[in-house]
């Protein structure tokens, strides 16, 4: 007679197996589990698997789960491969359906079984990677806490991934901020928990000298063959990032090249692909590096037969990208596995286009970097972008959610470019989209702080998560999320002191701190710049000398009256914290960054908020000036300069809070980097756009105005659609252009301004004409 399933639910609420109480979910009880692992397995792939299980659970729960060989225990945890028909003489559940997800390559089915004889969690791979897919999916998921392994009863999931490759880069090399200073073991627990998100591959960039980081622990070309071993363990793809010679036209740079990397091929036990950027750097002709890649492909079968070579095209020209394309329709190489889109390659829509159909198409998304980069910052106010410049800690998971979803379609994967620990999130995001672009970003976020940090946070700290990617939208005096953010955050940090030595932890509480400190800094020294201007205008009466005196004098107070300094006192607590546990160098000078871009935040978090910079050099220019009167009328300017007067309109261009700008700075709120980033330039000057558009609606139609613009080269300016005539026309920085504009132009008061893109191809984009300041000044 068979046992109902009331009664065996009876059974297993007796036995503690289920339980619930009030209106809770049912809970599957599994702290008593044993784990049987199929001994149909490959025995390296049974072994990563289970020591995978037990090592994470053990972290979590303290709790060692115990290998089983038969089914006497009333609960289970089973990992098996599809296609496998029985474990230890049970039946394993299958399904016939050809859609299954555990049926499709990396595809996986986690569900909850019960019967007469006890629960079961199943496991079932496709492969290997599935396999792990579906234990990364269980830990992500289950309540993991001391003593403690539940899982709601009846759970069932199942997945396959959408896009077939997707990786993440790590370069063991001195320019990354935090990976130089890694061990073997360290390496070895952040492939195996990218993994464990949905990551199949690693991009490594070999062929580092060991004098190039006083950070090393291990000989870069020791660990390049380590990362092999790692990949090869976890059953992912080890690709390498490898650029040619810089000039393949040299004689003999095309024979040494491939030297070099036969001696690396032929050292590495697991190597699936070898991408050789196209520029940024290499710059070479088409015409010279295609058939250093060929020889390329030869080299590598040689040792690794199914391997393949990559190439993208960042930086080429119209003429060599016609190039490339044209040699691919009329040869079709079999030698070559596929483009990468980067930085500057053509649009990635029309890269697919061109390219072949039988060729992969690879995306090389930047995920690490703010500014001066693929994905800036949307709608960043300057005073983050000088102070935590290109790569401080950066969760976005709404924004790549949303990049991920625009520009991935024209791909077959991905493998991101980063160089540090501070994207942690990001990669997180990617690896998950990647197996479901339709997955919600909250979600991923709820897996990451439930995986890395425990049940019983996981919902505060993925609301921090999510609250310090609202921190950087928009004007930072009008977000009143940054002190909502560090308050969560405070809270969280008092609550869980056992989380203090996660690194995870660390830099997103650190952020938490610096976006609150950066806020109350700004707001103090916008003030002081205002009083400062309040006391040039008292010049005629004190005389220029001593107002501008004062004036500096005041303004120093950002030096010797510093707002908040418990707050930066615990974010250079927790950068400490950060060098110590994961080698983050968030200095150059204290933890030897390898340069001020690379998450040096600490050099930058008193950077000066306000023109203190540049009214120190304005002022000692006034100093030279031959008469009083026309150092007073200097200053009048100066203390003007973003006030034209009652019926007339300032804007900085990329300022968050620019009231007129119509259009999206083309890179965040980018600013001139120079002198290591220390630039004395006035701040509305560091930021531009290379076309602007304006649009008023508050203009005199009755009155004539001027429209005067301050950037850098050209400025083809159009009124209400009509290219103007400049009666003043400097080029450079902080120089002036000057456009009457006739009120003929503006009958109804209505005025758009927009720029003609000069002819700037053949330059780099620093070199190329940008806007910085619009005036329109009623005359």
């Amino acid at each position: 007679m068979k046992t109902s399933a009331f009664a065996f639910f009876l059974t297993a609420v007796s036995l503690g197996l289920l339980s619930c109480t009030g209106g809770e979910q049912q809970r599957l009880d599994l702290s008593e589990a044993v784990l049987l692992v199929s001994p149909q397995m490959n025995a390296s792939v049974r072994e990563t698997a289970q020591t995978i299980l037990v090592e994470e659970v053990s972290k979590r729960t303290g709790i060692p789960l115990e290998l089983g060989s038969g089914w006497e225990s009333s609960t289970r945890i089973a990992l098996v491969l599809a296609g496998e028909d029985r474990l230890f003489g049970k039946a394993v559940p299958t399904r016939m359906d050809a859609d299954a997800p555990e049926l499709k390559k990396e595809g996986y089915r986690i569900f909850h079984e019960s019967d007469a004889n006890g629960n079961t969690l199943w496991v079932i791979g496709a492969d290997t990677r599935g396999l792990l897919y579906g234990i990364g999916k269980f830990l992500r998921t289950a309540q993991l806490a001391e003593g403690k392994i539940a899982l709601d009863a009846g759970f069932a999931f199942s997945e396959s991934p959408e896009y077939p490759l997707r990786g993440h880069q790590f370069g063991y090399r001195n320019t990354a901020n935090s990976w130089d200073a890694w061990t073997v073991e360290q390496f070895d627990q952040h492939f195996r928990e990218q993994v464990l998100f949905g990551a199949n591959a690693f991009e490594n960039i070999p062929f580092q000298q060991k004098a190039a980081s006083p950070h090393f622990k291990v000989d870069p070309q020791l660990m390049e063959v380590e990362l092999s071993k790692i990949c090869d363990k976890y059953d992912a793809d080890y690709w390498v990032w490898t650029p040619a010679p810089r000039d393949l036209s040299v004689p003999g740079a095309h024979q040494e090249g491939l030297e070099k990397q036969r001696d690396f091929y032929a050292r590495c036990p697991r190597l699936n692909a070898v991408f050789v950027p196209g520029g940024d750097p290499g710059e070479n002709h088409p015409a010279e590096l295609i058939p250093y890649l060929e020889d390329l492909s030869k080299a590598l079968r040689e040792f690794h037969p199914e391997a393949g070579v990559w190439v993208s095209l960042q930086g080429f020209n119209k003429e060599k990208i016609s190039y490339f394309f044209d040699y691919l329709e009329k040869n079709s190489p079999d030698w070559l596995r596929g483009v990468v889109y980067g930085p500057s390659s053509p649009p990635i829509a029309l890269e697919r286009e061109l390219l072949p159909e039988k060729y992969l198409h690879r995306f090389y998304p930047d995920i690490t970097h703010t500014v001066r980069c693929h994905y800036p910052v949307e709608n960043w106010d300057q005073a983050f972008a000088l102070t935590l410049g290109r790569e401080p800690c950066n969760p976005q998971p709404q924004m790549y959610t949303r990049l991920f979803q625009q520009d991935s379609p024209h791909t077959d994967g991905f493998i991101t470019y980063s160089d540090g620990t501070h994207d942690d999130m990001n990669k997180v995001v990617w690896s998950q989209l990647g197996f479901d672009s339709t997955k919600e970003p909250q979600s991923i976020v709820k897996e990451y702080t439930r995986f890395f940090f425990g049940a019983e946070v996981a919902e505060d700290a993925a609301r921090g998560i999510l609250a310090l990617e609202e921190n950087w939208d928009g004007p930072i005096l009008d977000n009143p999320s940054i002190e909502n953010t560090l308050n969560l955050w405070k809270r969280l940090e008092t609550a869980h002191p056992e989380l203090g030595e996660n690194w995870r932890w660390q830099q997103l509480v650190m952020r938490a701190y610096y976006d609150a400190y950066i806020k109350k800094r700004l707001d103090f020294e916008k003030g002081l710049e205002a009083e400062a201007y309040a006391i040039l205008e008292t010049a005629p009466t004190l005389g220029a000398e001593q107002a501008m005196s004062d004036a500096l004098q005041h303004l120093r107070k950002a030096e010797t009256e510093p707002v908040a300094r418990e707050l930066k006192e615990r974010v250079e607590f927790y950068c400490e914290k950060l060098f110590q546990s994961v080698g983050a160098q968030t200095s150059v000078e204290k933890y030897q960054a390898s340069g001020a871009e690379r998450g040096a935040i600490l050099d930058f978090i008193d950077y000066p908020l306000n023109n203190l910079w540049w009214l120190e050099d304005e002022f000692e220019k006034v100093l030279l000036l031959d008469s009083e009167a026309e150092r007073l009328a200097r200053l009048d300017f100066i203390r003007t300069y973003e006030d034209p007067g009652e019926g007339s309109f300032y804007d900085n261009i990329s300022s968050a809070d620019a009231k007129h700008v119509t259009s999206k700075t083309d890179d965040a709120i980018d600013f001139l980097w120079e002198n290591n980033g220390i630039n004395r330039k006035r701040l509305s000057t560091q930021l531009f756009q290379f076309t602007p558009t304006l649009a008023y609606s508050e203009l005199n139609p009755t009155s004539d105005y001027l429209i005067r613009v301050s950037g850098y080269g050209e400025a083809l300016l159009r009124a209400n659609g009509q290219r103007l005539t400049a009666t003043k026309y400097e080029k450079g920085y902080e120089e002036f252009k000057e456009f009457p504009l006739p009120k003929e132009l503006i009958p109804d008061g209505k005025l758009e301004i927009s720029f003609d893109k000069p002819d700037e191809e053949h330059l780099n984009w620093r070199q190329q004409s940008r806007v910085t300041d619009v005036w329109v000044i009623k005359q």
